[in-house]
């Protein structure tokens, strides 16, 4: 043998067996080879779930596997859609509820239309998370955050409109792998919470929730349904959702094939799938779906659930008593569990991991840091509906008096998933704050008084809306315009109290800003037309007021755009159920003119459109960036958020009237004039074939749309796609 490849291979054996002994060195530090960091993943799951008895198993399929005996940490979950709830409405923190900074509601954090901003309001949120968790004075809570929502919001009537990012999965997508990822963290080995998507799938109907069936066809699942989800694995990194109450095809979602067919099998979920609260016992009690509670435990693990919101340990120790399932398909699904765990920290010492040491210094929503991001990101969610001759902004120098009434001029309500501010701004105090000494400020929420007042005053603010907090009682609202958890709308207007207010304060003062201060979309027609400034905002957040005041008296310059298409009237909707949404539903679909279209908002400048540019072929395979100069040709900085919408010129299957298919929100000065480039995929171009089962693009040529909403484009180009 030559003498080099001796020397190599001695050398080798060498570092092989260095390896083995600094190995073992590691493994005499702790008492389980799973505590050892150094081994693979798998291997440590391997080995705890040898250590394991029955019990303990059975036990570890609730939302915390900790097991004392063995020195496993696990962790519970904490509900986190617009900050982290540890409050007093819905009893998320318990008999002693601890302060968050509260951001406004999903919908409005997606008005933004901001991935950046969104992330970092996750990553506000998963600090105040570990804080709450690992600290000395507080140590409660948990590490898996429910949230984001990655539900569709493809009916305005739906009572958990609140909780998603709008109606369109490219826009949702991006919504939530951006909430996602700051939820999670960018290191690479750790996460600093975990993210759990809700609810798997097709989830945007209230009524009959744990018993209704949406139907849909294999492309809506693809290409709508379960996109949002999809991406939400795959590009956010999520490995935790929670499946639904209803039926999809049929089939309740707890024990529904496709959640290890498609998500485990094809998109790579390897960790926490959960029920939804009490679903288990819903699939025996609502749904009918078998005879037994014991079928009902198989029929879920075999799906792949591996956590249950509910009580569940009798069923599944008679399942594995009557053997309709393994103790070896029980390990399979604890796997998942603890790959999360892993994932957190929990089974590794704690100076390893970087997120251990959030627990020291100050509460952190008590910083300025949190508290100015807050009230940014509230500015940057406002929506201008309406400005007629440029009303607002107005001057808080002016003297002369205005009027804030409504029923919503002086609080800022929680919704359900709320956590409780340290401190909350309503609209009253927020103007307060803005104005000078020249300002007479007066104020009521009594109708009658309103109206009176409105008569003296140079302007009236009127804030209306509805009422999302759950001190109603369960399934409890105000009227047939409310919606909430487990209550759908009945009504898309404003209630009769309020639009008589806001009718009775224009016959005498014409001058009005309203600000609709509301969770959903709504049928504001007459407003529309009469009111000269509408302004929307959403509910909750603790810097509402501040954000408002800078809006309406233009040291900000609103930039929101709206993520749902707001109909005229119940009669431009197809039925609640109907989950086929190309029978008119959202603008992808919609043949009349809504009152509001999708990707709408005005500003206090003017923005102009020019020199759109892109090659003119994009191959299947490849990517295209698309250029389009936008200046601000009025006298104000503002945003504005270009939109990218495309139509196939010549499909062989039915497609959208149009699709978004990128958006970039960019700040300009007065003057100023940027070239904004959109990126665009091939694939991104593809239909979901049912008979190829697989995405598939077309050869046929396409319009690239750019404009400021879905129904104002402003230049177009036609591409050809090659594959």
């Amino acid at each position: 043998m030559p003498l080099q490849k001796l020397f190599k291979l001695t050398f080798t054996k060498a570092c092989c067996l260095l390896l083995l002994a600094v190995g073992q060195v590691a493994s005499a530090q702790y008492r389980y080879p799973f505590q050892n960091p150094e081994l693979p993943v798998e291997d440590r799951i391997t080995n705890l779930l040898s250590l394991l008895n029955t019990e303990e198993k059975i036990n570890c399929l609730g939302t915390n596997p900790t097991v004392e005996r063995l020195g496993i940490k696990g962790t519970g979950h904490v509900e986190g859609l617009h900050g982290l709830s540890m409050g007093v409405i819905g009893n998320w923190g318990g008999k002693t509820p601890v302060p968050t900074t509260i951001f406004p509601q999903s919908i409005g954090l997606a008005e933004t239309w901001s991935p950046e901003l969104l992330q970092q309001a996750a990553a506000i949120e998963a600090k105040e998370t570990r804080y709450i968790f690992q600290s000395a004075k507080y140590h409660k809570g948990g590490l898996v955050v429910r949230a984001p929502n990655a539900d569709l919001g493809r009916d305005p009537r739906w009572g958990r409109t609140e909780e998603s990012y709008g109606e369109d999965a490219v826009f949702n997508a991006t919504m939530v792998v951006s909430y996602i990822k700051g939820l999670q963290g960018n290191n690479s080995k750790y996460w600093e919470t975990a993210a759990l998507m809700k609810h798997f799938l097709a989830n945007s109907n209230e009524n009959s929730r744990d018993s209704s069936n949406s139907v849909f066809d294999d492309r809506l699942f693809n290409e709508y349904y379960g996109y949002t989800f999809h991406k939400g694995i795959v590009q956010g990194g999520s490995r935790a959702y929670m499946a639904s109450y209803n039926k999809v095809n049929g089939i309740p979602q707890a024990v529904n094939p496709m959640l290890r067919r498609i998500t485990i099998d094809q998109w790579g979920e390897n960790g926490i799938i959960c029920t939804d609260g009490g679903a288990y016992k819903l699939l025996f009690t609502a749904h009918h779906y078998a005879a037994t509670p014991e079928e009902i435990a198989a029929d879920c693990i075999k799906a792949g659930i591996n956590q249950f919101l509910d009580t569940y340990k009798a069923g599944v120790k008679g399942a594995l008593d009557k053997k309709l399932i393994t103790e070896a398909e029980i390990d399979q699904n604890l796997r998942g569990v603890f790959r999360v765990m892993i994932k957190l920290g929990q089974l590794d010492p704690p100076e390893m991991n970087p997120y251990s040491s959030i627990k020291d210094g100050p509460e952190p929503w008590l910083s300025s840091e949190h508290r100015d991001f807050a009230r940014l990101i509230t500015q940057k969610s406002i929506v201008l509906l309406k400005n007629e001759n440029n009303f607002l902004p107005l001057d808080k120098n002016k003297a002369g008096t205005v009027a804030i009434v409504g029923p919503r001029s002086a609080e800022v309500l929680q919704d359900w998933y709320s956590g409780t501010p340290p401190y909350s701004v309503s609209p009253l105090e927020g103007i307060k704050n803005k104005v000078s000494s020249q300002v007479n400020v007066i104020h009521t929420t009594d109708n009658a008084v309103a109206v009176s007042m409105a008569k003296s005053a140079d302007v009236v603010i009127v804030c209306v809306g509805n009422n999302p907090s759950g001190n109603l009682g369960w399934k409890k609202v105000d009227g047939p315009t409310e919606g909430r958890e487990a209550v759908d709308r009945e009504s898309i207007s404003l209630d009769s109290l309020q639009e008589d207010l806001i009718k009775k304060l224009h016959a005498v003062n014409p001058h009005i800003v309203m600000v609709l201060v509301s969770s959903f979309p709504y049928a504001i027609n007459w407003e529309q037309e009469n009111i000269p400034a509408i302004l929307h905002i959403t509910h909750c957040s603790q810097e509402l007021g501040n954000a408002l005041a800078d809006v309406i008296y233009g040291d900000v310059n609103p930039g929101g755009r709206l993520v749902q298409t707001w109909p005229k009237s119940l009669d431009q909707l197809p039925p609640m159920m109907d989950y086929n949404i190309r029978y008119g539903r959202t603008y992808m679909y919609l043949k009349d003119t809504p009152l509001y279209p999708f990707g709408y908002g005005l500003s206090y400048t003017t923005f102009q459109y020019g020199n759109l540019q892109s090659t003119n072929k994009l191959n299947a395979k490849d990517s295209l960036t698309v250029s389009i100069d936008i200046s601000n040709t009025g006298a104000h900085e503002g945003d504005e958020v270009v939109q990218l919408y495309v139509k196939y010129l010549k499909s062989k299957v039915e497609r959208p009237i149009k699709e978004l298919k990128a958006f970039k929100r960019i700040t300009l000065k007065a003057g100023e004039k940027k070239t904004v480039q959109l990126k665009i995929a091939g694939a991104d171009l593809a239909y979901w074939n049912t008979g190829k089962n697989k995405f598939v693009v077309e050869n046929e040529p396409v319009e690239l749309m750019v404009g400021s909403s879905s129904a104002d484009i402003k230049e177009t180009k036609v591409i050809e796609i090659k594959n």
